[in-house]
């Protein structure tokens, strides 16, 4: 019971995260010719030029993506990136229909687009800050950033501006300049919200978890999460015992799964979380 309790307070914010992040798309986005990154870009580049609608192209770019993930990355780290994959496509076929219906009538700026912009970053940096800070993602190129940088040794940080900004530059032929001007301050809103949601302006956390169980925690949190530890011996000054503190540095996405690793091992565990300014090395960024 306690499992399906635990389960459901993971389950539950990602859900209401993709909600508010349709939401945004089909209210804000759509309507006023925004663009977004991602496969969420290239499923509203889509829509622009060939009126195709965005939840079934969403599925459909995701659908070859997460399997190559499943296969590379493996399950442990693809379970709640399903969730959010097929959450977004339900919930943007619910706007849909409740468009269709006359139920939600989209925001349609007719002069200035700021407002726009800055009301569809809020809703996308909201909805996406939700979703990373419970450890899912709605797949797209965050499933190719991983791979790519576990093979090739670059940032994931890198490898999604890159390939955003791809995106965001084909959208140059079916939308206007300005629109795309419009979208960078979309984007700009949206990474500063999902920073803010995360609780710090950076994406990684530094983990010291003082333990009795070093090296079971150690190797699950190598076998999950593929990160680098570092495991140092320690004594208590007042008890005079031998203790563990495993170290740990982690992405945004990954924060809720490390602290259940440690819970399900040692729910007395004593965990410290500092704030990370900037790292350099394999998984972060390298210079």
């Amino acid at each position: 019971m306690s499992k399906i309790i635990e389960q459901s307070r993971i389950v539950f914010p990602i859900l209401i995260g993709t909600a508010i992040y349709a939401f945004g798309l089909h209210y804000f986005v759509i309507p006023n010719q925004l663009m977004e990154g991602g496969a969420t870009g290239i499923a509203v580049l889509l829509n622009y030029a060939a009126g195709w609608p965005l939840s079934i192209t969403t599925l459909l770019l995701n659908v070859p993506l997460f399997l190559i993930g499943w296969k590379a990355l493996g399950r442990g780290q693809m379970m709640y990136t399903l969730l959010g994959i097929v959450s977004l496509s339900a919930f943007l076929a619910l706007m849909e229909r409740l468009i269709e219906t006359g139920l939600l009538v989209p925001f349609r700026s007719t002069q200035d687009y700021m407002l726009a912009a800055l009301y569809a970053g809020v809703s996308l940096g909201t909805g996406l800050g939700i979703v990373f800070r419970f450890g899912g993602t709605t797949g797209g190129v965050d499933i190719v950033a991983r791979i790519v940088a576990r093979s090739r040794g670059i940032s994931m940080g890198q490898i999604i501006l890159t390939l955003d900004a791809v995106i965001i530059g084909a959208s140059l032929f079916y939308i206007p300049m300005s629109k795309v001007l419009y979208t960078l301050v979309t984007v700009f809103i949206a990474s500063k919200l999902i920073d803010f949601i995360q609780d710090g302006a950076y994406a990684a956390k530094a983990f010291s978890i003082i333990t009795d169980h070093g090296e079971e925690i150690s190797k699950q949190i190598t076998i999950d999460l593929e990160r680098g530890v570092t495991l140092i011996p320690a004594r208590g000054v007042y008890s005079g015992q031998q203790k563990e503190v495993v170290y740990c540095v982690v992405q945004r996405q990954e924060i809720r799964r490390l602290k259940t690793i440690v819970r399900s091992i040692d729910p007395r565990a004593f965990i410290i979380i500092n704030e990370v300014h900037d790292v350099l090395g394999e998984g972060f960024k390298e210079e």
